[in-house]
């Protein structure tokens, strides 16, 4: 679930919340002064995405913090949850990616706030607070058939689109998954090589 997708359904889910509604928004509305942002002071005592600064096209640094939404100023964990570090290849972007997509089905924060950490970070700073928080707002709008398919779901190489050898574009229609995905729903998604391993930068 790219950046561009997460901004799209949480807009939708906001022109839904009446002004009346004032405990609804703050949920929704991750980066509003309510629950959120405990969490925002929760995420910068406790993780490194916090002070992460908004420059994603920069390579982060290496932290030794747990994995989280991660900056490009303060890298994101490079371990990756399942160990080891995706390599520098179409295969590895793959990897990746497929990783993000099974843990996005799994509602596994951890390993979606480290494979996402610079595009979370870049959302955060567009307003819609800390990975920590947007997120868990996000897996309620997929339904239980979308979240049990993409536990399993692939890619089909032949659709990645390679732009660089450290930057790899992956199109919504390149998930192969039990249910058909469209690109309103899951969005395509760019990783980029960053300190060892590859992320979701937009």
């Amino acid at each position: 679930m790219s950046t561009r997708t997460v901004t799209r359904m949480m807009a939708r889910t906001t022109t839904r919340v009446t002004a009346g509604v004032a405990v609804a928004a703050c949920v929704v509305l991750v980066a509003s002064g309510c629950g959120p942002k405990k969490s925002t002071q929760s995420e910068g005592s406790h993780t490194p995405t916090a002070t992460a600064t908004s420059r994603t096209s920069a390579s982060p640094t290496p932290t030794a913090t747990t994995p989280s939404a991660t900056p490009s100023a303060t890298a994101p964990s490079t371990a990756p949850a399942g160990g080891g570090h995706a390599p520098r290849t179409k295969a590895g972007a793959i990897q990746r990616y497929e990783q993000f997509l099974h843990a996005v089905g799994r509602e596994d924060l951890d390993t979606v706030c480290d494979v996402a950490g610079p595009a979370a970070k870049k959302a955060e700073d567009e307003g819609l607070g800390p990975c920590r928080s947007t997120f868990p707002v996000t897996f309620k709008m997929i339904s239980p058939p979308q979240k049990k398919a993409l536990r399993s779901a692939t890619v089909d190489p032949a659709r990645v689109v390679v732009e660089t050898p450290d930057k790899i574009e992956m199109p919504a229609d390149s998930v192969r998954a039990s249910v058909t995905f469209t690109d309103s729903e899951i969005g395509s998604s760019t990783l980029e090589y960053l300190k060892n391993d590859w992320y979701i930068t937009d």
